[in-house]
């Protein structure tokens, strides 16, 4: 027997009537007939007791309806989600973060925009260095990746552009440099760089004052970063988005008056993607950043 044969019963059933029940199914009463009757040659059993005027369930046949509702609701199910999954509706999806993609907002609203309207799609987010992202999402270990650009990346991956932001630079409380109206880049020459994982920024303002810069060390994370500056380790040039998220102590954020230097998160991906909740991800990312 096939699915077709329960759809057939239960529709009969249903109606207690062969002609009504082959009006609804779109088919030719004799041919019902003879459908029912198949199904209880190779049951071995009388499902239903017919009449000229209706047609009612054997008891052989009310024990039938159960399980025929049941196999049919879950034939239904399993149908429907494979055409989800294939629709990008369903399924699960890597994604990778660098820490200042949740700084700056935009991890939380696209996230919480693609949950609202794919709620069975199942979203695994970690952090990770932001170096690692793209080789986890070559090596298929992530299928999505928020990195801070510019930055190179492999061959097979792409990026869209998105919130582009400026830079500060975070300083010690008790640096001298706070005392002063106007902060110019040429007046850090002396001064030593803790590396945030985004050293564009650092770059950026030692060739526009003019000097090779003194590099401290590169600890990870931007709250890490900021410790180290806390601690009088140096200084560091950070996205602007860090002075409304994070506040430690001994810890202040100037603007570099001559230095217009500017990075923006991107969500990475493979450029020949296939997965449709992923590919449902990539588009609805496209689409915001259009709007």
């Amino acid at each position: 027997m096939e699915i077709r044969h329960f759809r057939y019963f239960l529709s009969v059933a249903r109606h207690g009537h062969f002609t009504r029940a082959a009006e609804q199914l779109g088919i030719a009463p004799a041919t019902l007939s003879r459908q029912i009757q198949d199904m209880e040659k190779e049951l071995g059993v009388l499902l239903f007791q017919r009449s000229q005027r209706e047609v009612r369930l054997t008891a052989a046949g009310e024990a039938l309806r159960v399980e025929a509702e049941q196999a049919v609701r879950q034939f239904d199910a399993a149908q429907l989600g494979a055409q989800r999954a294939a629709r990008g509706e369903r399924g699960r999806i890597e994604l990778g973060y660098v820490a200042s993609a949740a700084y700056s907002g935009v991890l939380q609203q696209q996230v919480s925009r693609f949950g609202e309207a794919y709620p069975e799609v199942c979203l695994n987010i970690r952090e990770a260095p932001m170096l690692e992202l793209p080789t986890l999402l070559r090596d298929g270990q992530l299928d999505l990746a928020y990195v801070r650009s510019p930055m190179e990346l492999p061959d097979g991956l792409e990026a869209i552009a998105l919130h582009e932001e400026g830079f500060v630079l975070a300083l010690p409380a008790a640096s001298r440099l706070n005392e002063l109206k106007h902060l110019a880049a040429a007046r850090l020459a002396d001064e030593t760089f803790i590396l945030p994982e985004q050293i564009s920024g650092t770059l950026e303002v030692a060739a526009r004052g003019g000097f090779t810069p003194k590099l401290g060390p590169q600890p990870g994370s931007l709250v890490a970063v900021l410790t180290l500056v806390s601690l009088g380790q140096g200084m560091a040039v950070v996205p602007a988005s860090v002075v409304r998220r994070i506040s430690l102590p001994q810890v202040s954020y100037r603007e570099i008056d001559d230095c217009q230097a500017s990075s923006w998160l991107s969500l990475v991906h493979r450029r020949f993607e296939k997965a449709p909740a992923v590919m449902r991800y990539i588009d609805a990312v496209r689409a915001a950043s259009r709007a």
